[in-house]
């Protein structure tokens, strides 16, 4: 009988919501046909009968956003957003209720956002519950309403069904879809997962309401006194996230997935203006909790009950404001063979209490972390090892959802040059330590530069003096070259590369971005290829030049042209490289006199493989194993999975694995294993039988 009583106590307060929210639904504003709303001026939101909510535009990172926001409180909540993929919209943009019935944005250059995707509506009306409904003719009938497009926000009245989800944020001030989702499945799971492109499994979830199975009617629910819970069909309830309380007068709860993955109630008292929203429930206690927080190559750790993103030993953000792109290397290694000649030796840095994705491609033998740490450096396709004191794993790159915890006992072994680890890392940070697997290299090196120190003191105040004139000559004879050949890319002026380029004279080649001219810097008549930037793009592109520019200095590889300089002198973007001088690849091909050397057959295999895919060679907003091109076709390939290449597209199963063998043999990092044009040729024909091709990073190393 106390069973009983229960359910009919808690059926009457489901039908006491039901009852308060018609209510409240009859407190609304009107907005008529015609209406509209410009995102600055005197009007520039729709309010709610109380003045509660708002409907229109509010700031957010680079424009403005259009949405719902709490207008009673000093804050200004925002609760609901619209069109968060084309976010931000400008300051030119009008909001507009048509005459013909829709909700649309007109932004600059003729482009119109529908927002409602639907005509026919007679009013709109601005809800004291906080949602905005579009209606009938009759004004009774709903023809589309905000509670039923949910975003990060979820409000009392309002229901989650299934197949519905909430999407984080980007951060506080981006309201853009984020990298977290709370999915209510139709199995009747409540479950969240990361919004990183790939599919929802359970591998993927880091919290879950486990009441899988219980569906398909299943639907997340908020009453006016906070109490969150999972319903069945609208009539049993299934789980009780937060417990029942007691309605309060001038009291909001609203729930939300927050940009850090946990889903949280908030209870904030309208009586009292200046104080602010507190947390009453979350998901979980760890801020760390929410896979893929930090991107890939960075993790994630808590310090003094803040989250806080570190990107591991060798590795720079992405962007350092936008934690979530991950880490990117600070350095690019040609080979991964250790070479007591160079200045630079490889070494396993450490990071103590790490706990990763499971991504292993191999389990050696090493029960000690010494072991361990020599397994991964002299396997060239390691990039990482765990070693849990149990075992050894090996991974490759991008290592993914790396969290440091206080209780793990495991460590972290990152592959890095000994010059590089305090470039990404923070040296201060006792999590982090660089092993030094040959010490007594360095004790040998160190005393025998002791035993010269004293014969170098004695000889230096004999050739000071000249030592002095001659560097200076020197650094002014080879200003122009040495120094950013040897440190880095060096920035120009304008006039000194139209000088270089005697007035942009000669041309090499032009595309959609600008126009290669042909250069010579004087000091040293060394030849440069000088890119000119169209004015129009380079005006709209200064972020993206500035981080192009970033990536490419950092970058020489025998098969990339290397960046010289730089000219960023006014509106005037230019780019200085290396002066080919065997010509274009163009020259190669259409010229019978010369043949292509085994870099030009590398840029074959890649070319064909953007071809037969239809992308490009590296898209960082696809999956993290679909980033870079020739390792997701080698996967593909491995894998007997051939036509996720094509999307499935009823092709020649024989035609398509011939040419991507084709492809695999052409990039092989060692240029030995690649075969010649005239064989590739052959292949092409189909009147060579051709091999099965190795990994083609098995030589060298991934990155």
């Amino acid at each position: 009988m106390a069973a009983s009583g229960s359910h009919v106590a808690c059926f009457i307060s489901f039908l006491f919501t039901i009852f308060l929210t018609f209510n409240i639904a009859k407190a609304q504003s009107n907005v008529t046909r015609g209406s509209s709303l410009r995102p600055t001026g005197a009007t520039t939101s729709w309010l709610s009968p109380s003045g509660l909510y708002a409907f229109g535009f509010y700031p957010q990172t680079g424009g403005y956003a259009v949405g719902i926001y709490i207008a009673g409180t000093a804050e200004r909540t925002v609760v609901w957003t619209a069109s968060r993929d084309i976010l931000p919209l400008s300051d030119k943009a009008t909001l507009r209720f048509t005459t013909d019935g829709r909700l649309v944005v007109d932004q600059r250059q003729g482009l119109q956002i529908s927002i409602s995707g639907i005509g026919g509506a007679s009013v709109a009306s601005m809800h004291d519950s906080g949602n905005f409904v579009l209606y009938d003719s009759d004004r009774r009938t709903v023809l589309w309403q905000s509670f039923d497009n949910p975003t990060d926000t979820f409000l009392a009245g309002q229901r989650l069904v299934p197949g519905q989800a909430l999407l984080s944020s980007v951060s506080e001030a981006d309201h853009s879809i984020g990298i977290f989702k709370l999915s209510m499945q139709i199995d009747g799971n409540l479950v969240q997962y990361p919004n990183l492109g790939f599919q929802d499994r359970a591998v993927n979830a880091y919290w879950s309401s486990g009441t899988a199975e219980t569906g398909p009617n299943v639907t997340l629910n908020l009453d006016s006194d906070g109490f969150l819970y999972l319903l069945q069909n609208s009539t049993f309830y299934i789980r009780n996230l937060t417990r029942r309380g007691q309605p309060r007068e001038n009291a909001i709860y609203r729930m939300k997935i927050d940009v850090d993955g946990i889903f949280r109630l908030y209870y904030h008292n309208l009586s009292v203006m200046s104080q602010n929203e507190s947390v009453v429930w979350s998901s979980s206690p760890n801020k760390c909790t929410g896979l893929g927080l930090c991107g890939l190559n960075g993790y994630c750790q808590v310090l003094n009950d803040a989250t806080r993103c570190t990107c591991l030993p060798g590795f720079d953000f992405v962007n350092p404001s936008l934690w979530s792109l991950g880490c990117q290397r600070n350095y690019t290694a040609e080979t991964c063979k250790i070479d007591d000649d160079q200045d630079t030796s490889m070494r396993m840095a450490r990071v103590l209490n790490a706990r990763w994705e499971d991504g292993s491609y191999a389990v050696p033998k090493a029960l000690t972390e010494e072991a361990c740490s020599l397994a991964c450096l002299n396997d060239c396709n390691c990039e990482g090892a765990l070693f849990t004191g149990r075992g050894c794993w090996l991974q490759k790159l991008p290592l993914r959802f790396i969290e440091v915890i206080e209780d793990e006992s495991d460590v972290g072994l990152i592959k890095v040059y000994t010059s590089s680890v305090n470039n990404g890392s923070d040296p201060s940070n006792p999590l982090i330590q660089v092993k030094k697997e040959r010490q007594v290299t360095f004790l040998v090196v160190g005393v025998s530069l002791i035993s010269f120190a004293a014969l170098i003191l004695l000889l230096s105040g004999v050739i000071m003096w000249r030592s002095k004139v001659w560097a200076y000559r020197k650094i002014s004879e080879h200003v122009n070259v040495k120094l950013f050949e040897d440190v880095g890319p060096r920035a120009f002026s304008y006039a000194e590369l139209e000088r270089t380029t005697d007035g942009f004279k000669e041309e090499l080649g032009r595309g959609s971005f600008g126009i290669v001219y042909k250069g010579i810097i004087q000091s040293s008549m060394k030849m440069v290829a000088v890119k000119k930037l169209k004015k129009e793009l380079a005006q709209e592109g200064e972020k993206e030049f500035q981080t192009e520019m970033k990536v490419i200095g950092r970058t020489h590889h025998r098969n990339l042209t290397r960046l010289l300089g730089y000219c960023s002198d006014g509106p005037e973007r230019l780019l200085v490289f290396e002066y080919m001088t065997r010509g274009s690849l163009a020259d190669i091909l259409f010229d019978s006199n010369r043949k292509p050397f085994k870099v030009d057959v590398y840029s074959f295999g890649v070319v064909l493989f953007e071809i037969l895919c239809c992308r490009k060679k590296l898209d960082n907003s696809l999956p993290s194993n679909e980033v870079i091109l020739e390792d997701w076709v080698y996967e593909c390939y491995e894998t007997d999975q051939l036509l996720k290449l094509v999307n499935d597209e009823d092709v020649d199963r024989r035609t398509l694995d011939r040419m991507i063998k084709i492809g695999l043999w052409c990039i092989q990092e060692e240029p030995s294993l690649r075969p010649s044009m005239k064989t590739v040729m052959l292949m092409l024909e189909g009147t060579v039988k051709i091999p099965v091709p190795p990994d083609p990073t098995s030589f060298l190393s991934v990155v």
